[in-house]
């Protein structure tokens, strides 16, 4: 883990405390609530989805603003700057969102801008589309990368994308997509900062 060159990160939930309360958003945008909220929009009629997707635009605005860090994120991010690692965001979120947090948080200025793709950006995850792109900008080999998440679709894409996997949530609920489990940030940084201590005693 601590000789990967690129970290790619999940926002809400990942490096944020999970503050998005789907089936309340399914509600009030009238979607069924087993269905995909991003997913179901791109099956709409044009006129449809834009006026859903303005609605849901509003709605995460709206939720930046009380946006929460979640343990250890801000240190983890800042450690693998300094170690010289590219970092990135790939979200399902809007990229004014993604800054937005990022900077309640106190880490925008460790990402370069076009380093935080949004659903505007890049395909939605699972959709490995994304990551593709910032190890393309990086020049990094799939091999040499993570995709760092709290939820299925972050595993999805870093599988089909050829890059490592680490999910980052109390539970390991899906065991057979990610080759590192940790409950959050704050736990990732320690087991880097121990194995970079065994590596230098």
């Amino acid at each position: 883990m601590h000789d990967l060159k690129a970290w790619i990160f999940d926002l809400d939930g990942t490096l944020t405390l999970a503050q998005h309360d789907f089936p309340a958003i399914r509600r009030e945008l009238g979607i069924p609530a087993e269905e995909d909220i991003l997913g179901y929009l791109a099956r709409l009629p044009a006129a449809q989805a834009a006026e859903l997707g303005q609605q849901l635009d509003a709605i995460e605005l709206r939720l930046a603003r009380e946006v929460a860090s979640a343990p250890g994120a801000a240190g983890l991010i800042r450690h693998l700057q300094a170690s010289g690692k590219h970092i990135g965001i790939l979200t399902r979120n809007l990229h004014a969102v993604a800054v937005s947090s990022l900077e309640v948080l106190g880490i925008a200025d460790c990402f370069a801008p076009e380093h935080i793709l949004g659903r505007a950006e890049a395909l939605p995850k699972p959709d490995p589309a994304g990551i593709h792109h910032l190890l393309e900008i990086w020049s990094v080999d799939p091999a040499d990368a993570v995709m760092v998440g709290d939820f299925r679709f972050d595993l999805e894409a870093g599988r089909a994308a050829g890059c490592r996997t680490c999910l980052l949530h109390e539970d390991n609920s899906w065991p057979e997509l990610a080759d590192w489990h940790l409950p959050d940030c704050e736990r990732l940084l320690a087991r880097l900062q121990q194995a970079e201590a065994a590596r230098h005693a």
